[in-house]
């Protein structure tokens, strides 16, 4: 039986009992007192009957609370489920039926002052799952991963360790939403595990994070491409004071070797590249002690992890061809949350399927080179066609929907639809698009749409999206 990651992360917090553990701006709390709020809010959740084995949803942004809340449920035994606060109500809605019996949590729940007598540690062993972590669904609906005690305490040595080589002197930037495993995991966790302190920094916005970085020397930034892109074309980044950053740390989406290169030139700072989904945290890696690294290649895998490339066939093929890039990691979710058949269609025998095509060189270096499995990554988020096809077919004049990634300077990738209309119906570019954005997070809606007389298909009716070229249609922001 593993041992719950919350008695692990209370161990630290009485470790470094005075030291500040969350800072932001105006505040801050030590990690003695982020403990008592911790066995507060634990009080007051059991006193609503939460207890070992249930789940509870949070709907907290990069705030104080959102540790607490995180940890109050750890604390009771409790599966916690980390929703994106930028969620439409009907989409956080469908999530919370999906997860069944379930208290919801925002910050204002989570007070200051003690509510209910303190918690006592329901159980120093993980029974039920430690995490649930939604991604957006390959057949149209969001899918929870539900990850153990076991795998989320591997991922944060991992973390923790090789990769960003964190000690209790590190101050870690938190403006990665810790609602999603790359925030979670890197920003959040792994810091509070080695005693260091986390900067929470509630929106990404240049200036922000240049202030927060100078005013508490911050020493690692976990960021995606889109964050480090945006630096270097702001103002703020020429009179910025990053001395105290020894790395950045890239994660949720690739990291080009050009934009890593053209960071390093004007700041003086490595960032470290991997790869990673939520599904399997962060399985391959360079690692913050690497001296080298390969421009095309996003890193080696972790210790623990192991790879396969196979041919559509499942055989292995030989280093340096391209196949299916299978991964087996002790980090590995143990299934989605009710659905059985979409997790037998990517684990099989304790391979995960990630659905990205992939080489890997003689001294282990792999490769991504495409994608067998449809998915969008824009701005570090992964979006599934098929979810906002969903959504554009409810709307009572479109027919047929298709939606593809298209490249974007600064996301790496955008979302662009096109549709057909039905017999006699009309509908603008920016009323479809509208209909999205009133049902879809702000990252999902397509910011493209273009109306066609008809999809390209094969002769099987497949839709060639492959033929949609990039549109020019309407573009809204």
């Amino acid at each position: 039986m593993s041992k719950n990651f919350g008695a692990l992360l209370d161990a630290q917090l009485q470790r470094h009992s005075t030291k500040p553990a969350l800072v932001w701006d105006g505040g801050a709390i030590t990690f003695d007192e982020l403990r008592r709020r911790v066995d507060d809010f634990a009080g007051a959740l059991a006193a609503k009957g939460v207890g070992a084995s249930d789940r509870i949803a949070l709907t907290i942004g990069n705030h104080w609370a959102f540790a607490v809340a995180l940890l109050a449920g750890w604390k009771l035994g409790a599966t916690v489920a980390p929703l994106d606060v930028l969620l439409k109500d009907e989409e956080r809605a469908d999530i919370v039926a999906d997860l069944g019996s379930t208290v919801l949590v925002r910050a204002e729940d989570v007070g200051t002052e003690p509510a209910s007598p303190t918690a006592a540690l329901a159980s120093t062993t993980g029974r039920a799952a430690a995490l649930i972590l939604y991604t957006s669904g390959s057949t149209g609906r969001p899918k929870g991963a539900l990850l153990s005690h076991a795998a989320l305490e591997l991922a944060i040595e991992s973390w923790a360790g090789p990769v960003m080589a964190l000690t209790r002197d590190d101050v870690v930037l938190a403006t990665l939403p810790l609602a999603h495993s790359f925030g979670l995991n890197g920003a959040l966790l792994a810091p509070l595990l080695r005693g260091a302190t986390v900067v929470l920094v509630d929106r990404f916005a240049p200036e922000a994070v240049v202030e927060a970085i100078h005013r508490h020397r911050v020493t690692v930034f976990p960021g995606v491409a889109t964050m480090f892109r945006r630096l270097l074309d702001s103002t703020e980044l020429a009179a910025a004071d990053l001395s105290s950053v020894r790395i950045g740390v890239s994660g949720a989406a690739p990291c080009p070797w050009a934009l890593a290169q053209e960071w390093r030139a004007r700041t003086g700072i490595r960032i470290v590249r991997g790869y990673g989904m939520t599904e399997l945290f962060r399985p391959i890696s360079y690692q913050a002690a690497d001296t080298t690294e390969s421009p095309d290649a996003i890193g080696r895998a972790v210790p623990g992890v192991e790879i396969r490339i196979v041919d559509d066939a499942g055989r292995s093929v030989t280093d340096g061809e391209t196949g299916e890039l299978l991964i087996k990691s002790p980090s590995a979710m143990e299934c989605y949350l009710n659905a059985p058949e979409e997790t037998r269609e990517v684990l099989a025998d304790g391979w995960f399927h990630t659905g990205d095509l992939a080489r890997v060189s003689t001294d282990g270096l792999v490769t991504i080179v495409g994608r067998k499995r449809e998915r969008i990554l824009r701005g570090g988020y992964s979006i599934f066609p098929s979810e906002v096809e969903a959504v554009l077919l409810t709307h009572p004049a479109v027919a047929e929907a298709a939606v593809v990634g298209v490249p974007h300077g600064e996301l790496g990738e955008d979302v662009a639809a096109f549709v057909t209309l039905r017999a006699g119906a009309q509908a603008a570019p920016e009323e479809l698009i509208g209909h999205c954005k009133d049902r879809l997070a702000p990252f999902k809606y397509p910011r493209r749409l273009t109306v066609l007389d008809a999809l390209p298909k094969a002769a099987t009716g497949k839709v060639l999206k492959q033929r949609l070229a990039a549109p020019s249609g309407e573009t809204l922001d």
